[in-house]
């Protein structure tokens, strides 16, 4: 229990800032740092980019972040992980040794390949595999074809002495895993362990989200918004990790933040499926031991299955989406008007041409609550952004649309404005196939300066699902009961998986966790959501941070690229959600009462809020 491993987590995703790693060199004192690039789609995105180069294929800002830094990561021996290798590894190695050489500096670099699938499109689509989520049939061919690897490629080449390892396709975790599997000398079937260490790598994975970065309440935080803390762990060796952020940095770190972050896109707390390890978070339990310092304990975990998750894309037509600014009295209704009439004219244009109608359209009034469906606040906003969005097979119909982007601004209504990207242009398409592939038909190498390897990985086939804590009562408000939002009683953090979207709320004190047990039901979940939801909602309950989850399928318009929303991926979910009615005793709103000092809602019925 004396050695201590400290791993930094530097990056969200592509696009992140690349300031974080330049921040966790200067803070001192790391063992690992780790950097987080992939997602769904990005893979596809790379494949394209690798398609047109031998030499492209990864993530360049990983490379960005380390150059100005890289002497003193060499000095400091601190050892970096990454999968920013996405779809060509290789290259990303040799990019980064050249960097290296011309700085005068020599890294002992690892590469782990195996996640890419694609050679192998022909023997995975004849074997039939539906979409795991969907039942939807296998696609006719793939963009991209890559298994979710664990942390025992990793953790392998860090045993060799590896300073540097890129990955493509891994879980997001594995990069946290690898060097604790590493340091402390995990056997690979201690489950309890491997899951509290999945769980350090998914509470850094998305970088400053663990620090204060989007949690619910954002005024807390504001003023280190500029320069905010990426995350630091401790762990030690029974999986137990503290959670820091380098001094001086802004941000926030306290028991609701890390909270926030464990519930975001986790499905089923109870079986959270990793390639190493299949997780149980419900009994977590999360203690400030210290200002802007929590303590992780108690996930539990139980064997895998026999197979890797893998995510295929596939291109599936075309999308186009533009937006419009209208100012003015009634602006959403002249907005929305104008929308439907080029919507109408162009479908006719289409039409005169040849070309079928969009397969979709969608039209949403940023500014008029279409979020909310049937709660929205429907003030007679006079200031909105409309989007439009259509999908059609050929690209060449949707650039009819883009020579008819500018003609409302002369022919339709007045106030619209905000082109500034000029015409539109047509987008693929790309929808994710997702099933499970043996582990056994999933060789997984490790590159090092001595050649080529096989990692064997063990596919132990699947545990059984622990018994839970027990949750407590759920306690219903009664009629006649002030209304309160939600957020007065409960914090929240929602993502996407594929079409379906996660909702996590934490209640603001265990007291309060049987209200939002018997308020904030699938059903009332449901309808809140029943203008987007095609699918059903279901309810996990973590009663040891006093915590629900809620897994909403078929809700995102297909999600990802493939959706036509203006939030494809549920980013906003949690703060939709939270601005539902929830019914509270008179007395918690006295002032000696737990929620003093909120005042309460004037309510229209059927979730509708007035005030």
């Amino acid at each position: 229990m004396d050695k201590t491993i400290r791993i930094g987590g530097a990056s969200a995703a592509w696009g992140d800032t690349t300031l974080g790693m330049a921040q966790l060199v200067e803070a001192g004192g790391l063992d690992y740092i780790v950097g987080d690039y992939l997602a769904e789609v990005t893979m596809a995105i790379l494949a394209r980019m690798r398609a047109k180069s031998d030499d492209a294929g990864f993530i360049p800002d990983w490379l960005t972040s380390v150059r100005p830094v890289l002497g003193q990561i060499h000095a400091a021996g601190t050892r970096l992980i990454t999968n920013s290798g996405g779809m060509n590894p290789l290259a990303c190695r040799d990019a980064f040794q050249a960097m290296a050489a011309e700085a005068g500096l020599t890294f002992r670099v690892a590469v782990v390949t195996g996640d890419d699938l694609l050679a192998q499109q022909e023997e995975i689509r004849a074997s039939g595999l539906p979409e795991m989520f969907t039942g939807a049939s296998m696609p006719e061919a793939f963009r991209s074809l890559n298994a979710y690897l664990g942390a025992g490629a990793i953790a392998r080449a860090l045993d060799e002495g590896a300073d540097v390892v890129i990955t493509g396709r891994v879980v997001d975790s594995a990069m946290v895993l690898g060097p604790l599997v590493h340091e402390f000398g995990w056997a690979m079937d201690d489950w309890d362990r491997l899951a509290q260490g999945s769980l350090a790598g998914h509470v850094i994975e998305c970088g400053a989200q663990a620090t204060g970065g989007l949690i619910t309440d954002w005024e807390d935080v504001q003023d280190g918004w500029a320069d905010m803390g990426f995350p630091i762990i401790d762990c030690v060796e029974d999986g137990s990790f503290t959670v820091g952020m380098p001094a001086g940095k802004g941000g926030r770190i306290t028991p609701a933040a890390v909270a926030e972050q464990i519930v975001y896109e986790i499905g089923d707390p109870a079986a959270y499926r990793l390639p190493d390890v299949t997780c149980d978070f419900r009994d977590v339990r999360l203690e400030q031991v210290g200002p802007d310092r929590v303590r992780v304990s108690g996930a539990r975990g139980y064997a895998p299955g026999r197979n890797y998750k893998v995510c295929g894309t596939w291109h599936d037509g075309f999308r186009l989406i533009s937006t419009y600014m209208l100012a003015g009295g009634a602006a959403a209704a002249r907005g929305r008007r104008m929308a439907e009439a080029l919507i109408e004219r162009t479908e006719r244009l289409m039409s005169a041409r040849g070309f079928a109608p969009y397969t979709e359209t969608s039209v949403e009034v940023i500014g008029a609550d279409d979020s909310y469906g049937p709660a929205a606040r429907r003030d007679a906003a006079r200031e909105v952004i409309v989007k439009i969005g259509l999908r059609h097979a050929d690209a060449r119909a949707l650039e009819v649309f883009a020579h008819e982007f500018v003609a409302p601004g002369v022919s339709t209504a007045q106030g619209l404005t905000g082109a500034f990207g000029g015409r539109p242009r047509p987008a693929p398409v790309l929808r994710v196939h997702s099933f499970l592939w043996p582990k056994s038909d999933t060789p997984v190498h490790l590159h090092q300066e001595g050649g080529v390897t096989a990692v064997g990985i063990p596919a132990p086939g699947g545990g059984t699902q622990l018994a839970g804590p027990a949750a407590p009562q759920a306690d219903p408000g009664q009629p006649g009961d002030p209304h309160v939002p939600l957020r007065a009683i409960a914090v929240g953090r929602s993502g996407d998986k594929g079409n379906d979207a996660n909702i996590g709320l934490i209640a603001r004190d265990p007291a309060l966790l049987p209200r939002l047990l018997g308020e904030v039901t699938e059903e009332a979940v449901a309808q809140w959501f029943a203008h987007y939801l095609r699918g059903d909602v279901t309810r996990f309950v973590m009663p040891g941070f006093s915590a629900v989850n809620f897994l909403l399928t078929r809700v995102l318009g297909g999600g990802g690229s493939a959706s036509l929303r203006y939030d494809p991926q549920a980013k906003t979910y949690a703060q939709v959600l939270l601005d539902m009615p929830v019914r509270v005793p008179a007395d918690w709103l006295a002032p000696a009462g737990p929620l003093a000092g909120v005042t309460p809602l004037a309510t229209g019925g059927a979730g509708r809020t007035d005030g």
